[in-house]
């Protein structure tokens, strides 16, 4: 049999059991970072729920995976072509008019065709820094 005959077999999670885990895994993490709950709600007293405690333990927790995600992002080689003799980045168009300074398009394309990261671009640099990571 031909190879674009055959059947394609899927083996796809279904959508709705894909949510079902992420709900488990959110709640999950809301009880362990509120570990003093059971507790608290053993006594009937609600006024010793520390939620602020809690909030803050799971700000931490996506703070830190966030770091983990984003980090290497930052950091990451925007043009792979950049050093070689391929990359269409290190054409520059310039012109000048009269006796003004010459304008080029190298200002825009050459920290990316240096090898530049995310981190490293003009505009874009000081947004960078306030991520995480």
């Amino acid at each position: 049999m031909a190879s674009h005959a055959r059947p394609r077999h899927r083996r796809r999670v279904p959508r709705g059991l894909t949510r079902a885990g992420l709900a488990l895994t959110v709640a999950g993490a809301a009880l362990a970072a509120a570990g003093a709950a059971p507790a608290g709600a053993a006594s009937g007293r609600e006024s010793d729920l520390d939620v602020q405690a809690a909030g803050k333990a799971l700000g931490g927790a996506l703070q830190h995976s966030l770091a983990g995600g984003v980090g290497p992002v930052k950091s990451l080689k925007l043009d792979p072509l950049a050093g070689t003799t391929a990359d269409p980045l290190t054409n520059k168009i310039g012109t000048q008019v009269a006796d003004f300074k010459p304008l080029t398009t190298g200002i825009v394309t050459d920290p990316i065709a240096g090898g530049g990261a995310l981190e490293d671009l003009p505009l874009t640099g000081a947004a960078v820094g306030l991520l995480p990571g």
